[in-house]
């Protein structure tokens, strides 16, 4: 059996500390936004925890390029890993982290194997509802013209967004509340066909698996039918050999005399003068 690579066995130790990571940037992402009146210890701690858990994914980006057998290779099929690093360096911004620690996260689950196609579904709308909310709730709530007020309301409009009902009682009035509300949709929309598509598969798979079935039943069957026909013809011919042994032997024709024996039978047999 083909041992697995030193990355391989990386990202399997890695998996479960930066899924706990991925959960304390959730809560010092949220508190402050949630929170807007604390201290500024609590928000400057939640910034510290969002850096932390930040370099914590460069510096597992870094050590699976390291480990990995061709790293060109690795760089091009992890482009995506290697931009959530990037982008926070290049605009310093809570949201640019958000976004970053979101991608990391989902490129990491996608690779576990143990992880099901459903729970990361739902794991997806779940973390997508939450940060959408308290990132649109973070950008509206000082606008002028805005309408999304308090949690309650970024929350809704959160959901209606991702659904793409659109009640539009709750919408973003500034330029990043949109690109995040345009964000949303496109994930809804992505989100909706996977579930879609996963539902449909599983009907597809249990009608194969039934049509199977089926044809192995039939298979069965006429295996069945030809193993009967050749007992029967065994049995058939079984019984006419049995009926040729048992048969009464015919009675043979007495043999022709030739003239001169018949002769002195005549002549044996005849009287004397």
């Amino acid at each position: 059996m083909k041992e697995p690579s030193r990355q391989l066995l990386w990202e399997r130790r890695s998996q479960t500390p930066l899924l706990v990571l991925a959960v304390a940037f959730a809560v010092a992402y949220a508190v402050p936004i949630v929170a807007p009146d604390a201290s500024a210890r609590v928000h400057g701690a939640c910034t510290y925890v969002e850096w932390v858990v930040w370099g914590a994914f460069a510096v597992d980006y870094l050590v699976r390029l390291a480990l990995s057998a061709d790293r060109r290779r690795f760089v091009r099929t992890h482009w995506l890993d290697l931009a959530a690093v990037i982008l926070p360096l290049v605009q310093p911004l809570r949201l640019l982290r958000l976004v970053a620690t979101l991608m990391l996260v989902g490129r990491r689950a996608r690779m576990a194997p143990q992880i099901q196609l459903t729970t990361y579904v739902a794991g997806a709308v779940v973390g997508l509802l939450m940060f959408g909310s308290l990132a649109v709730l973070s950008v509206e709530r000082d606008a002028p013209e805005g309408n999304i007020k308090n949690l309650g309301d970024a929350v809704w409009w959160s959901f209606t967004t991702m659904t793409t009902v659109g009640y539009g009682d709750h919408s973003p009035t500034t330029g990043l509340g949109r690109v995040l509300a345009v964000g949303l949709m496109l994930s809804g929309i992505a989100l909706l066909g996977v579930v879609t598509a996963n539902i449909a598969a599983w009907f597809i798979s249990r009608f194969e698996r039934d049509d199977q079935a089926e044809r192995l039943q039939l298979a069965a069957i006429l295996e069945l039918r030809a193993e009967v026909r050749a007992l029967r013809g065994e049995v058939a011919r079984l019984g006419g050999a049995a009926e040729t042994a048992t048969a009464p032997a015919a009675t043979a024709d007495p043999p022709i005399a030739a003239p001169g024996e018949l002769a002195a039978q005549h002549g044996a047999t005849s009287p004397t003068p």
